[in-house]
């Protein structure tokens, strides 16, 4: 089952690379947003993210992430709670804004039945978003929550 996950995760992200960030001629809310992002050039940043979810881990939220040059420099809970390295299989997917770009645009792109996403007006980062893999289904939603954003020197 997790191998399936991963794959499907997988191609959604490497189909949603490939489709262009247009619909109808305009961009679309996601890439200008990105765009947005992009151009504010930030190398080295921390924020802290709070995943909701049907989940055992929620009481220790908000992760503190502080990434430079696209890497993790650092990632905890922010009570100190030690994070269990299972868990890195789904925070992994949210450790850098790119890498939460690329979760939304999947979604977006069939990955999730519904995405939600709202964003900072001034770098274009997602601060709010939901996504629903089966709406139909129960107890399958994300809710991510950035707060606390900070550029770093």
């Amino acid at each position: 089952m997790k191998k399936l996950l991963f794959i499907v995760t997988l191609m959604a992200i490497v189909l949603s690379a490939c489709a262009a960030a247009t619909v109808g001629g305009s961009q679309t809310e996601i890439g200008q947003n990105r765009e947005k992002w992009e151009n504010a050039n930030i190398s080295h940043y921390r924020y802290n993210l709070h995943l909701s979810c049907f989940c055992v881990f929620v009481e220790n939220m908000p992760l503190i992430i502080e990434v430079q040059d696209g890497q993790v420099v650092s990632m905890e809970f922010h009570n100190g709670v030690e994070i269990d390295p299972t868990l890195m299989e789904l925070f992994g997917k949210y450790q850098t804004i790119d890498l939460i770009f690329a979760e939304l645009e999947a979604g977006q792109n069939g990955a999730a039945d519904e995405v939600t996403v709202k964003y900072d007006s001034t770098y274009g980062f997602p601060t709010e978003a939901t996504i629903d893999v089966v709406k139909e289904a129960i107890d399958d939603e994300l809710y991510l929550t950035i707060s606390d954003f900070e550029a770093l020197p």
